[in-house]
This record gives C-alpha cells, structure tokens and sequence, in this order.
C-alpha cells in the first residue's frame, strides 16, 4: 500500500525534524527538505526509516524558484500522493532597521515568505484530492522586534498569506498556521538571554517538542479548521 506523502521544508534538525519525525509516526512517507545539512539530513532520514516509512532527503536552496521547481520533481520521483507540506525553512537575521544590509533584508523575505508562497502554488497542483498546508510562523509575528526586522516582517506577512491561500484553495486544501514561542536555543542569542526571556514567561519554561508537533496533528485531523494561526507560546504573547 502507497502511504501518502508529507513535505516537510527544513527538516533535517530543530523544529523541522520534529514535525518530519511526527508525521512519519503518523504514517507519512516523508519529502525530507535541507539547505545544507547534508550530515543531519542522512541522519534524520535513517532514523525516519527505522519507523518503517520511506523518506528522501532533498537538497534545495527554496530562495531560488528554480530550486523549488527542482524541490517538487523529486517530490513527484517518489511516486505517492502529496497530502501534507509544512513550510518549516526559515531564516532570523540581525540587524537594526536603520542600517540593515538589503541582501538579509531580501533573504528573510525570500525564504521566508516567498519560498511558502512558490510551495504553495507547486503543491496544489498536486493535491488533487485534497490535502493541508501548514506555515510555521513565529509569535514574533505578533511583536515588534527592532533587532529582527526582515524576520518579523516576513513571519507577520505569512500569517496573512495562509488566510489568503486558505480561501483560494479552499475546500479542497486548508491552510493553516502554527505560531510556536520559546522552543529551542537559537545562536542569535545567549544562554543567559534565553534564560531571562523564558523567566518572563507565565508558564516559565519553554516548550517540549512534543507541545509543537501535536499542534501539527490536530490541523491536520481537524478538518474543520482553515485559515487560522494557532499560537502555542506559553503565554509570550501576553507579555
């Protein structure tokens, strides 16, 4: 029996590995995106194997549409049908909006939010029978983060983007969104700026993995909901 086929982008470690590794338990064959990580992809892919599962990693630069072209014929050579894509792949660039380099600027945007959009358009074709996209945006979306600009920008226009795409494709594809909070250390800030940031926090801890991708799971069993951004943040976004 053909399992039906999950494309999760960025995948190959973080957060993007948790929800690829989610849905293999699931049941999903895996389209395994990465930039780079060569090394981690090889790695997660195995682990995914070892649930039963096929899964092909998949090297892509997604800020060049040529590459996301490339990205979807290897996405068709595994012959399944396409029902889940989660656009993970982003990028958070420094930098003050006063003297921002243009070239972060324009990669922020193009990965972050013009690579969802191309995925978008590739994937419907596909999901002739129907099927769910899942951006994952950020609670910085909702903040005005001045060492962040192109990152929140970008995040905040993919949340408007899912409620666009969600009533052009419905009914046959929902479009949603996950807004995760504090989850996983990142290098663009300090241990002892992560501590003081999940500190202020209500719940006062940051997220287990599990709290993200089961978020992943009810957008795609509910199948009721579309156009919506659920925030899993542990209360940031009431601070």
């Amino acid at each position: 029996m053909t399992l039906p086929l999950a494309l999760v982008t960025g995948s190959a470690r973080r957060l993007g590995k948790a929800f690829a590794m989610h849905l293999a338990r699931m049941g999903y064959s895996i389209a395994l995106h990465h930039r780079g990580s060569v090394d981690e992809a090889d790695k997660t892919a195995d682990e995914i194997r070892s649930l039963g599962v096929d899964c092909l990693p998949i090297r892509a630069d997604l800020t060049l549409p040529e590459k996301i072209e490339f990205l979807f014929s290897m996405v068709d050579e595994m012959n399944a049908p396409l029902k889940v894509v989660v656009n993970s792949a982003a990028v958070m660039a420094a930098g003050h909006p006063r003297d921002m380099e243009t070239r972060d600027w324009d990669a922020a945007l193009d990965l972050n939010l013009r690579a969802p959009f191309l995925i978008a358009q590739h994937a419907a074709k596909r999901m002739t029978g129907g099927g769910v996209i899942v951006n994952i945006s950020d609670i910085g979306a909702q903040k005005a983060w001045s060492r962040y600009p192109s990152y929140t920008v970008s995040k905040a226009g993919l949340e408007s983007l899912t409620k666009m795409l969600a009533r052009s494709l419905a009914p046959a594809i929902r479009v949603n969104a996950i807004a995760p909070g504090l989850v996983l250390p990142s290098d663009v800030v300090t241990p002892e700026q992560w501590k003081n940031l999940v500190e202020k926090l209500p719940l006062k801890r940051p997220a287990a993995l599990e709290e993200i991708t089961s978020a992943l799971e009810f957008l795609i069993k509910n199948e009721y909901i579309t156009g919506q951004t659920i925030v899993v943040d542990g209360g940031y976004s009431l601070i």
